[in-house]
């Protein structure tokens, strides 16, 4: 299993909203690394979902149910989107503060390319967020 962080504005789609409508495809992505790290996912694999610009937090997470197939918003044809389930809400919010605090977080994606909206997190730092999330590291 592999893990992620996905970007979404709560304005645009919020971690409510992913819980109320139980599943959602994951489009809009517009950059080439981005769209990479949503090529890799495979069904099963977890994310991070991240608020962005409001909140700066992660507030849940999500797992892979569907793999990249193509994005009908995209009229060029070269990118992608997966669909995503909730499998939990955090019991704690790890805020962008606490994670670029955190030694052992430095090196996470989110901190060293802030504009990238699809990351790859690696087991150590899923490990630490799920602990300063409050929620062990779920199955």
């Amino acid at each position: 299993m592999a893990y992620w962080l996905l970007k979404s504005e709560p304005f645009k789609y919020s971690w409510d909203r992913m819980v109320a409508d139980g599943r959602t495809h994951w489009d809009g992505v517009r950059n080439y690394q981005a769209s990479n790290n949503l090529k890799a996912m495979e069904v099963g694999d977890r994310a991070f979902f991240y608020h962005s610009n409001e909140g700066l937090e992660i507030v849940g997470i999500v797992e892979i149910v569907r793999t990249y197939y193509p994005d009908p918003s995209d009229e060029s044809g070269r990118f992608g989107m997966v669909d995503v389930a909730p499998v939990m809400p955090v019991k704690t919010p790890v805020t962008l503060k606490q994670i670029k605090a955190d030694p052992l977080l430095q090196s996470m994606a989110l901190v060293r390319q802030s504009r990238l909206s699809v990351c790859p997190v690696s087991e150590e730092e899923w490990a630490r967020v799920c602990d300063l999330a409050g929620v062990g590291v779920p199955a």
